[in-house]
């Protein structure tokens, strides 16, 4: 893409976690490919506390970066609004639970509810205890989607299944969500979302098998991982650099470009699970990904606080 060349566009990242975290990771991957396609240069800052978020966004914007992107979800929220009303010729585009702000401030979020749904499909049809288990961050309407929707989805092919729900209170502290699996395994769990790190440590220990969350986290633990509910955040970022690139930048919520009809989300391979999950468990999440893919199946969107069993 020459265009993006000829205007010397830049886009720089703010993250709050570090990027090793799952959802953070997700967006730095996006732009790492979205940048290297469209040979647009690439600079980020990861965690970054509330303290200094609005200093580091005014930095960039004062450097001249064209789009700024990265995670507002609440320490920054307050922080990006401020300072892309200080700069109405730049382009923002951050992880938002709000709406756009004009005239340039755009959201996105993670809508990988369909392939968690997936996931809780193969959850409701593998478990043999009928107890099932996620283990999440916090409560507000991201989360809430997808742990709704792998609910849902285990409860439509397996109405006797119970699922066990904990909320561990923070993006990344991998020790309490270990320590939320084993208690979910000690009622019963023989599968778990793994919503957040630290649930893999459990499931190793104790046999369980377990889905990942954001991106492919097979490598992590190959034993235990069936497939995970993945974010491709390269279409969205695509989008973006493109659209400043053209002038057709716009305060817009991006979360078509997040779901799985347009490549955002996806279902992981199974890996060695192609194996040693039945073929019916298999072809019917096959036959259920192409409905959601075409728009003959949609997943339900549920974003309050699931109940658990």
């Amino acid at each position: 893409m020459g265009d993006a060349e000829a205007k010397n566009i830049k886009m720089a990242a703010i993250f709050q976690t570090p990027i090793e975290e799952s959802w953070d990771g997700a967006v730095h991957q996006g732009c790492i490919e979205a940048s290297k396609e469209l040979n647009v240069p690439y600079e980020f800052t990861e965690k970054v506390g509330a303290a200094d978020f609005k200093r580091v966004l005014r930095e960039y914007a004062e450097r001249g970066f064209d789009l700024i992107v990265g995670d507002a979800f609440l320490a920054g929220e307050e922080p990006v609004r401020r300072v892309a009303k200080d700069y109405p010729t730049i382009a923002f585009a951050f992880g938002s639970e709000y709406k756009p702000q004009e005239p340039n401030l755009s959201v996105f979020d993670n809508w990988i509810h369909e392939p968690a749904y997936l996931c809780g499909v193969i959850a409701g049809r593998m478990t043999k205890t009928n107890v099932v288990g996620v283990v999440a961050a916090m409560p507000i309407n991201e989360v809430n989607r997808l742990v709704n929707a792998f609910k849902l989805g285990a409860q439509s092919v397996n109405p006797k299944v119970k699922v066990k729900i904990a909320y561990i209170g923070s993006w990344f502290d991998p020790p309490k969500a270990k320590e939320a699996a084993l208690a979910q395994i000690e009622a019963g769990a023989d599968l778990i979302y793994a919503e957040r790190f630290g649930v893999f440590e459990a499931c190793k220990e104790r046999k369980v098998l377990a889905f990942g969350n954001m991106s492919d986290q097979h490598s992590l633990a190959p034993e235990v991982v069936v497939t995970s509910a993945c974010w491709n955040m390269k279409p969205t970022i695509k989008y973006c650099i493109e659209s400043v690139c053209n002038g057709q930048w716009k305060a817009q919520d991006l979360r078509e470009y997040s779901m799985m009809a347009k490549g955002g989300a996806y279902l992981a391979p199974f890996y060695e699970f192609e194996k040693k999950l039945p073929k019916e468990v298999i072809a019917e999440v096959k036959s259920l990904e192409a409905k959601i893919k075409s728009g003959e199946f949609i997943v339900p969107i549920v974003e309050t606080r699931p109940l658990s069993d």
